[in-house]
């Protein structure tokens, strides 16, 4: 497995595995989360590849064999007076491909993250996950995090 910084010839790949991200979250509440919808693998991309030129964000890749099989979208966030947090690094993305969850892939991408913030001397990661995520949640308890906040959804349409 080789964790590395993502590079625009990632663009597919990143697609592909955003738009996973998209239908699994979907799939876990239809009503809270963003439907895929049929460009989702072209906007996914587009929106991870612009990402790619800020200094305060990095996407990161896992590669197996030559494929990408995961990815990490992690940036730094400026305090926040309205989340009642100081300046903070926050993990956006992970996502690993299904038919090689639990490989390590996860693990090693969060561990480049995490490395990465701590270069840039931050002194917490944040990140948010689907309550029904329940591999993830796994996953992040392992590495260390702990919940702080839940996240309550009320939908107003009948």
């Amino acid at each position: 497995m080789v964790i590395r910084r993502a590079t625009r010839e990632d663009r597919a790949a990143l697609g592909r595995l955003g738009a996973l991200l998209m239908t699994m979250h979907y799939e876990f509440d239809r009503l809270r989360f963003l439907a895929p919808g049929a460009h989702a693998e072209e906007g996914y991309a587009d929106f991870l590849v612009s990402q790619l030129g800020d200094p305060d964000i990095v996407v990161l890749v896992a590669e197996r064999d030559g494929a990408v099989v995961g990815y990490c979208y992690a940036g730094i966030e400026p305090l926040s007076w309205k989340e009642l947090r100081d300046r903070a690094a926050f993990i956006h993305d992970l996502m690993i491909d299904p038919g090689v969850r639990g490989q390590g892939a996860g693990k090693s991408l969060m561990r480049a993250a995490i490395a990465w913030f701590r270069e840039r001397g931050l002194p917490r990661v944040m990140l948010w996950t689907a309550a029904g995520n329940t591999p993830a949640l796994a996953l992040f308890r392992k590495t260390g995090f702990r919940q702080t906040m839940t996240e309550m959804t009320l939908e107003l349409s009948e």
